[in-house]
């Protein structure tokens, strides 16, 4: 029995390990075309590593378009959403799940009614509503109606939900208020489940394209999206400098890889937490 749970327990790991070397290999893939010339990038049989790495294609896509300023503008843009929705998401889910309130279940189906709308069945309404607010083209457009989202108030109120609730009375009883208990009890108590969304939220609103897109015109406020597509397209980059692409497009996610290396502990953690709720 022994034996068999050792052999049992390696061949999960090859199984995990090939399943990661599968997943990252892309991200090889971009990094090293970016360091061929277009030749080789086309050449069949392909080859994993460059003959003459061309480290200044990296330099040279950075300079030929200002993703310095799409870099800085998904930045600010997804870190603002993302704090809006952690204060709009704590709020509402407290508000649901430990406050007496009238037809409570009924607000929480038409919440959960909300989550089932696709978003772009609401794009034409707020476009309109934006636009008569004078918000079209600019930061606060662009952080303002995307500073609620359905799904992250229904994370953080499943997440409530497996609180103690008595945590919440006690707090009563010592006479604090209901922000106190909220930011000061149940916020530290289900922190993993806040960096969950905060990452899931990130990621979304960093990479976004068609809705910025659509709600803004100055080249001053692209994201990266909308800023490496306009470097695929308009800067002449089209079928022609395709290592200057790869390039552009591996420094566009890095970002994003940084933020996950900061938070996979508590990913890991939340994880398990939730796998120790569900067998509990």
């Amino acid at each position: 029995m022994y034996v068999w749970n050792k052999i049992s327990l390696s061949v999960r790991h090859l199984l995990l390990a090939a399943s990661a070397l599968i997943m990252a290999f892309p991200f090889y893939w971009m990094a090293s075309s970016a360091l061929k010339t277009n030749d080789e990038i086309w050449q069949f049989p392909p080859t994993f590593w460059p003959q003459d790495a061309q480290w200044g294609n990296y330099i040279e896509a950075w300079l030929e378009a200002p993703f310095s300023r799409y870099l800085l503008n998904s930045v600010v843009v997804a870190s603002c959403i993302v704090l809006l929705q952690i204060m709009n998401s704590a709020m509402m889910a407290y508000a649901l799940t430990h406050m007496k309130m009238r037809l409570k279940g009924a607000f929480t189906g038409l919440i959960l009614v909300g989550y089932m709308i696709p978003s772009t069945a609401v794009y034409l309404p707020s476009y309109i509503v934006l636009s008569e607010l004078g918000l079209l083209d600019s930061y606060g457009g662009l952080i303002l109606s995307n500073c609620v989202s359905v799904f992250a108030i229904f994370l953080v109120r499943q997440a409530f939900l497996q609180t103690s609730h008595e945590l919440v009375e006690a707090g009563k009883m010592d006479g604090a208020s209901h922000m106190r208990i909220l930011w000061t009890i149940l916020v530290p108590l289900t922190r993993s489940s806040f960096a969950v969304m905060a990452l899931i939220t990130f990621i979304d609103h960093y990479n976004n394209y068609f809705w910025p897109m659509l709600i803004t015109k100055n080249p001053d406020l692209q994201l990266v999206s909308a800023g490496l597509r306009s470097f695929f397209v308009e800067g002449g980059a089209y079928g022609l400098k395709w290592p200057l692409i790869m390039a552009a497009s591996a420094f566009t996610i890095a970002p994003l890889l940084v933020l996950f290396l900061l938070t996979q502990k508590t990913i890991m953690n939340s994880v398990n937490l939730s796998a120790g709720v569900s067998k509990g």
